[in-house]
C-alpha cells in the first residue's frame, strides 16, 4: 500500500512491455529478484526462459564460463561443449544480479552483446547470436563505481536506459502489518502450525524495529517466530531476543493482550491509531500509514468507521 511501492508497480507495467535493459537499485533483501520476475511475466517475452546469474557468488573466470558458455578442452576440465546463459536466455530475460561486483574484462562482453547481440564461447571463433532481454540489479553507487574507475561508463549507461529505485522496508511502514501477516500465514501453513494469528503488540513491536536486512530479514524472523511458537498466536515474547534488545523499553517487554490478529483487524487498529494520532485528520494520517488519501477513505467505509474531522 505504500505510496513508494505503487510507484515502483507503475514502472514495471511501463516498462514490462519493451526490450530495453532495466538496472534495478536497492539494498540487500529489497526484493529486487522479484521486480526481475514481474517485468518477465508481465513481457512479451513470458513464454521464453527467464535465466537468474548471482555475479557475486562466482569467480571471475567461472562467471564467464557461466555467461557465455566455453568450448570442450578451453580450460582444465571442460570436458565438453557448454551453452552459457546469454544462449540458454534466447528469447527471454537474463537477469544479472549484483551487476557491481563483475570484471572489467567480463564488463566489455556485456557490453558487446547489448550493442550487437553476439559474442564468442570462452575458448571459442564462433560468434553466437543471442535475442536477450537484460536486467542488472545491484546494491551498490554504480555511479560512483564510474567516477572511480571501477566500472565502465559505457557499459553504465547501457545498463541505466531504465532505472527502479526499491525502497527499503523502514521507508515502507504503511506495508508491515500487510508483509507480517502474509509471511506467518504462509509458514503456518508451510510448517503445519494451527496459528490464528499475531497480536496487536507483536505487530507494533515488530514495525518499530529499523529492518536492516529489509523485507528478507523479515521473512526470516517471521518464520523463526512461527517455528519455534509454542501458543495458538504470536506474541512479543515469540520475537527473538536480537530484535527485542533493539527495540524501545516498552515494546520490549510488553505482555501479550487480547486476542490473535487477523489482517483486518491489524489494518483497522492502524488506522484507528494514525486517525487518533493527528485528531482525525485524514490527510495526516494516510501519510503516516503510507497510503493514498483515497484508499484511507476506502479503508474507512469498509471498516464502518466515521471521520472526525475533514483532511
Amino acid at each position: 500500500n505504500s505510496p513508494a511501492m505503487h510507484e515502483v508497480y507503475e514502472t514495471v507495467r511501463q516498462v514490462a512491455p519493451a526490450r530495453t535493459t532495466v538496472l534495478v537499485e536497492g539494498e540487500s533483501g529489497t526484493g529486487k529478484e522479484l521486480v526481475a520476475h514481474a517485468i518477465h511475466r508481465l513481457s512479451p517475452r513470458a513464454r521464453g526462459p527467464y535465466v537468474a546469474v548471482h555475479c557475486a557468488a562466482l569467480s571471475p573466470t567461472l562467471l564467464e564460463s557461466e555467461l557465455f558458455g566455453h568450448e570442450k578442452g578451453s580450460f582444465t576440465g571442460a570436458t565438453e561443449r557448454r551453452r552459457g546463459r546469454f544462449e540458454l536466455a534466447d528469447g527471454g530475460t537474463l537477469f544479472l544480479d549484483e551487476i557491481g561486483e563483475i570484471e572489467p574484462a567480463t564488463q566489455v562482453k556485456i557490453l558487446r552483446v547489448l550493442e550487437e547481440r553476439k559474442f564468442e564461447r570462452v575458448g571459442g571463433q564462433e560468434t553466437v547470436e543471442a535475442d536477450v532481454r537484460l536486467i542488472t540489479a545491484t546494491n551498490r553507487d554504480l555511479k560512483k563505481m564510474v567516477e572511480e574507475g571501477k566500472f565502465r561508463e559505457d557499459l553504465y549507461y547501457r545498463l541505466f536506459v531504465v532505472a527502479i529505485k526499491l525502497p527499503p522496508l523502514r521507508d515502507r511502514e504503511g506495508d508491515l502489518p500487510l508483509l507480517i501477516q502474509h509471511f506467518v500465514t504462509e509458514f503456518a501453513k508451510e510448517n503445519f502450525k494451527k496459528l490464528d494469528g499475531i497480536t496487536p503488540d507483536a505487530v507494533a513491536a515488530l514495525s518499530a524495529y529499523r529492518w536492516p536486512g529489509n523485507a528478507r530479514e523479515l521473512r526470516n524472523v517471521v518464520e523463526r517466530m512461527v517455528v519455534l511458537s509454542r501458543g495458538d498466536r504470536l506474541t512479543v515474547r515469540d520475537i527473538p531476543a536480537a530484535i527485542r534488545t533493539e527495540l524501545p523499553a516498552d515494546m520490549a517487554g510488553a505482555v501479550p493482550k487480547g486476542g490473535a490478529l487477523s489482517l483486518e483487524d491489524s489494518e483497522r487498529t492502524m488506522i484507528v491509531r494514525a486517525l487518533r494520532n493527528h485528531d482525525g485528520n485524514v490527510t495526516k494520517a494516510a501519510v503516516d500509514l503510507g497510503i493514498s488519501r483515497r484508499t484511507l477513505h476506502r479503508k474507512l467505509n469498509e471498516y464502518g468507521l466515521r471521520e472526525t474531522k475533514a483532511g
